[in-house]
């Protein structure tokens, strides 16, 4: 077949148009045009009253050689590359050593899809419930303040990324070809086609559940077990080698390799870790507050002219400040059409997040606004130094908020006052259970307050209202990234524990949905040499 990329076309244009400028562009009669289909589609709004589709095709032709040698200087035609992905190893007949897997996030579940489509039947274990049950305690909790430690929205089948905005798309490179096949399983298990074509793929919260369940079912048909309300308390090793893990009922399953994608929000795990011996290194990440705009506002900033089309949908932005105190600003998470939530997994605490469905057609648009911050702010040189100023400003921001869950808020022209707020202006803040009015200035640290005060101005310059009085801040938002990282060896496994595998967000090696999916899938590669390897030697 053959790619054709950059092929601009309006909006709203007419399905055949797609087919006559591929005939247009390779020069050829119908007849001579076998198939084709959409490889890639996006946007270009660089001229907000004249914004186009540009799209990446692949086309299926009568005489292909015959156009490449007339094309070979012409750079948007070429032969298709292969993109299939291909496991790499299979498992002999009958092998008894089965891995397990500690988490069903993404990046749990594509390890435990890929192990599981390789031979290997692993053990997953989830400490939290089956994604519907979970369901059921996250609404419980955003709507009668009843906190589930071990069921929330961290914990539980589908993981963090399960109440997020269901973005699937990530900035790292894949030459293996991974992320073609997790967009695929995701089609397979019921997500919208669209997802493997359109530029910024989403699936949303609601059927993000139903994706889940059906990849469960698919690891379940391939042999593999999946356990939940099983907590992992302790893994047991021996002369510096994994031997099994513990569970909190007292349950010991034997094992030689275990895969950790247990999230970065698993701060027990990381704590039994560190007790253990495992090497964990501290580890930047961000910190801030949750920032809301009426979403028609970003759609008439981002789009013209278009705003509201609904070929278009809700517009996102994507904004960075590097500020005179030599902090870095940042927009994190952009939910279009969403909500804040509530995103605690501990008593006492309160953490935000943002949340989209997949339709995004909620008055708000939220983003996280974050300041970087780096080990040398944590006031400890501990491995943990993190978890504990992450825990220090949820427990803040509990206090602020009235100790009930209620988040702590203020407006962003108050904010920049420094005055405390004192009700709502015309952006009605979305985060349930609720907000207390107050001073969001007194949570941050001075350096992490004066940033972002830096920053709000610089981004209207950008977006134009997004300075504005009544754009509601809430907080606190710490749970950007992991604040450690479980350091690991070429292999993937731990430089000091043999058989760990250290793998995610929590362990320090992604950041979303796909990033961490595709760690999974490459972890389970590592992890069926190392078993056939062992079985050979």
């Amino acid at each position: 077949m053959l790619r054709l990329t950059e092929v601009r076309l309006g909006l709203n244009h007419p399905e055949d148009d797609l087919k006559a400028a591929i005939l247009r562009t390779l020069g050829i009669p119908e007849p001579e045009l076998l198939d084709f289909h959409i490889r890639r589609r996006g946007y270009d709004a660089r001229k907000s009253g004249g914004i186009l589709f540009v799209y990446t095709l692949d086309v299926e032709v009568e005489d292909e050689a015959a156009l490449l040698k007339h094309f070979k200087n012409n750079h948007r035609i070429s032969r298709t590359p292969d993109e299939v992905y291909r496991y790499p190893v299979q498992a002999p007949p009958n092998i008894k050593t089965r891995p397990v897997v500690i988490g069903t996030g993404p990046c749990g579940i594509f390890a435990g899809l890929s192990l599981a489509r390789m031979g290997f039947k692993p053990v997953i274990l989830e400490r939290g419930k089956i994604v519907r049950e979970r369901t059921k305690d996250v609404w419980g909790f955003w709507r009668g303040r009843r906190l589930n430690p071990e069921s929330n929205v961290q914990f539980g089948e589908g993981g963090a990324g399960t109440f997020s905005d269901g973005k699937l798309h990530t900035g790292i490179k894949d030459r293996g070809h991974h992320m073609r096949q997790i967009l695929k399983d995701f089609v397979d298990a019921g997500a919208p086609e669209e997802i493997l074509y359109i530029s910024k793929p989403h699936i949303g919260t609601l059927r993000l559940v139903k994706v889940v369940e059906q990849i469960r079912g698919m690891i379940l048909e391939l042999g593999g077990e999946i356990r939940f309300e099983s907590h992992v308390t302790d893994i047991v090793t021996e002369n510096g080698s994994v031997r099994g893990v513990t569970l909190a009922n007292g349950e010991f399953i034997a094992t030689g390799h275990v895969v950790l994608a247990v999230g970065h929000s698993a701060r027990d795990t990381f704590a039994m870790l560190h007790g253990r011996g495992v090497h964990i290194e501290p580890k930047s990440f961000s910190i801030g507050f949750r920032i809301e705009h009426p979403q028609h506002m970003i759609d008439v900033c981002r789009l013209g002219q278009q705003a509201g089309n609904p070929m278009l949908g809700a517009a996102d932005y994507k904004l960075v400040h590097h500020c005179n105190n030599g902090r870095d600003v940042y927009s994190f998470c952009m939910c279009p059409g969403g909500q804040v939530v509530a995103a605690t997994s501990e008593e006492g605490r309160v953490v935000t997040n943002g949340m989209s469905h997949y339709s995004r057609n909620e008055l708000n648009a939220n983003a996280g606004i974050v300041v970087g911050i780096t080990p040398r702010d944590f006031g400890s040189d501990h491995a943990l130094a993190g978890i504990a100023l992450q825990q220090h400003l949820e427990a803040q921001a509990f206090e602020l908020g009235g100790e009930n869950y209620n988040a702590p808020a203020q407006l962003v022209g108050d904010f920049l006052a420094g005055r405390p707020s004192t009700g709502p202006g015309s952006v009605i803040p979305s985060y349930t259970p609720g907000v207390t009015w107050t001073d969001l200035g007194q949570l941050l640290p001075d350096y992490a307050s004066a940033a972002i005060r830096e920053a709000l101005p610089e981004f209207d310059k950008t977006i134009k209202g997004f300075a504005m009085n009544d754009a509601v801040l809430t907080g606190v938002e710490t749970r950007t990234s992991a604040p450690i990282r479980i350091a690991r060896n070429e292999d993937f496994e731990s430089v000091n524990t043999q058989g760990l595998y250290p793998a995610g967000e929590g362990a320090g090696y992604a950041g979303g949905i796909i990033s961490a999916a595709v760690d999974g899938m490459k972890i389970a590669e590592a992890v069926a040499r190392k078993i056939i390897q062992c079985r050979l030697g």
